[in-house]
């Protein structure tokens, strides 16, 4: 039976002035954030049996697709409902009142749970290394799409979903019930985006047919934003090096699995932008600007604080400025530019500006970062700063 409640409206306003809701569902968790020292040496002599290692103050802060992504639309001037679980714990009551203290009815669509437990995560990022997460999928687990009412979101919303990869109920059927709530929405003119995760590899969620999975899902998805890394994983795509011949082989593959929109989440180089001969969107105009689109969008310069929850940030970034009705080259350098903002603080919505700053910030110059990609044949664009490959190159 659905349990969650319809959404308010976005106050930001699309094509035709009309106001667009923006629901995000899905994973929520509680990130433990511990300040660690810079390695002396091999990152794995912080985690030795039997040592002890003095840290700083730990940042506990609402973490998962919900909270990074509906966060920063907030900061970004929407009002956004959020549809999730957590349990009736410790855990579960900090994240309600983390999100509540950015907005009181953020909540609203958030299922309390008796005698489950809130998902967290410890996130390990020491100074000038990666970061390594310990993971509890926690109330995560238990939520199934069919309890979500698709009648219950508002027809022309926007709706986002993060994470399936760490919510079992979204893959262990394959994809269908995901797919069969996205494809109810798009019966109601809704904008589907989804977002994923890196699966355990040695997990359940590591022994899915992913490429399967996304064949189920991806025909009633409008916009995939994955990282890079997870979906050569879920694609069996050999690793190796990464170049821009690369970017437009994922590109494609995952158009012809069914998404009509594809922007693959490529860390501190960026933001790639693929789609399809017929976006199909009326969220999109003029569609003839977003169909056969290849677009690189290199990162801004920034002091980075943290990089936990940026790629969730730099897909609500492309949200917004396409509820905004930007074209795609400025919609992906909106993407790319809230991106960087939010790794600016260690807790990525708190970096996030409001959309006038931001735009602001843009037109005074913002220095990108240099791209590493070898990218042969492709052309920048000095007006927008973009990469274009041979094919697609600005007229």
């Amino acid at each position: 039976m659905p349990v969650h409640r319809s959404a308010d409206a976005s106050p930001a306003r699309g094509h035709a002035g009309s106001p667009v809701p923006i629901v995000v569902a899905g994973h929520v968790c509680l990130d433990v954030i511990p300040t660690l020292p810079a390695p002396t040496g091999p990152l794995a002599a912080l985690l030795r049996p039997g040592s002890l290692t003095e840290v700083g103050p730990a940042l506990l802060t609402t973490g998962g697709a919900v909270s990074n992504a509906g966060l920063t639309l907030h900061r970004l001037g929407h009002r956004v409902h959020l549809i999730g679980k957590v349990g009736d714990d410790l855990f579960g009551r900090a994240v309600m009142e983390r999100l509540r203290a950015a907005d009181p009815a953020a909540t609203d669509g958030l299922l309390v749970v008796p005698g489950e437990v809130t998902s967290y995560t410890i996130v390990l990022q020491p100074p000038g290394a990666d970061r390594l997460f310990l993971h509890a999928p926690g109330a995560n687990a238990s939520f199934a799409p069919d309890e979500i009412d698709p009648d219950g979101i508002p027809e022309n919303a926007v709706f986002h979903f993060g994470y399936p990869p760490l919510m079992r109920m979204t893959y262990t059927d394959g994809g269908t019930a995901l797919a069969a709530l996205f494809a109810a929405l798009r019966r109601r003119g809704v904008f589907v985006s989804l977002d994923m995760a890196m699966p355990d590899p040695q997990g359940a969620s590591g022994r899915v047919d992913w490429r399967r999975w996304l064949a189920c899902v991806l025909p009633h998805v409008d916009l995939f934003a994955p990282g890079l890394e997870e979906i050569r994983f879920m694609l069996a795509h050999p690793a190796g090096a990464v170049d821009g011949p690369l970017l437009v082989r994922l590109g494609e593959t995952l158009v012809s699995l069914g998404a009509r929109l594809v922007a693959l989440k490529l860390g501190d180089q960026g933001l790639y932008l693929h789609t399809g001969p017929t976006p199909g969107s009326p969220l999109l105009r003029p569609a003839a600007d977003w169909a056969g689109r290849r677009l690189l969008a290199p990162c801004f310069r920034v002091t980075a604080a943290g990089t936990t929850g940026a790629g969730d940030a730099t897909h609500a970034g492309l949200l917004a400025a396409l509820v905004r009705g930007l074209d795609p080259e400025a919609a992906v350098t909106a993407a790319v530019a809230v991106g960087a903002c939010s790794v600016e603080a260690a807790d990525a919505p708190a970096g996030v500006p409001t959309w006038d700053a931001l735009q602001d910030r843009l037109r005074r110059g913002w220095p990108r970062r240099p791209i590493a990609l070898p990218l042969p044949g492709w052309s920048c664009n000095p007006a927008t700063g973009l990469y274009h490959p041979p094919s697609n190159a600005p007229a």
